[in-house]
């Protein structure tokens, strides 16, 4: 028989340590990369749902034949259970019997960021 203790099997308290840290820090990471992805979907869902809104009004216009006025109109609208503003310019073109539309539509906690943008143009009926 051998007198010697048999040497002790496992890991270190510090090599344990070490293990936790290196596995937190990979779970962070991918915690982050989740999270970025959600706002992105997000985000898409939005810029989506906004060109929806842009097109609408564009095809809206459209149908009815409608002869806007040169300027600026504002207004609301709701797509997929989110509300959106959106802005309607209308300016002459060298050709009196056209008019193009430019839509901006956007967030309406966020005015100032365009989601989605639009030009068109509608003919004068009967023209």
């Amino acid at each position: 028989m051998n007198s010697t203790p048999r040497a002790r099997r496992g890991f270190t308290l510090l090599e344990m340590l070490v293990a936790l840290t290196v596995l937190a820090i990979a779970l962070l990471a991918a915690l982050r990369a989740s999270g970025a992805a959600v706002a992105n979907t997000e985000e898409i869902r939005d810029r989506l749902l906004a060109g929806w809104v842009a097109q609408n009004r564009l095809a809206e216009h459209i149908a009815r034949r409608d002869w806007l006025p040169i300027g600026v109109v504002r207004g609301e609208e709701s797509q997929g259970g989110v509300r959106f503003g959106w802005e309607e310019r209308t300016v002459g073109t060298p050709n009196f019997q056209f008019r193009r539309i430019e839509i901006r539509v956007f967030s309406e906690q966020q005015p100032d960021f365009t989601l989605a943008r639009l030009s068109g143009f509608v003919v004068k009926p009967g023209g």
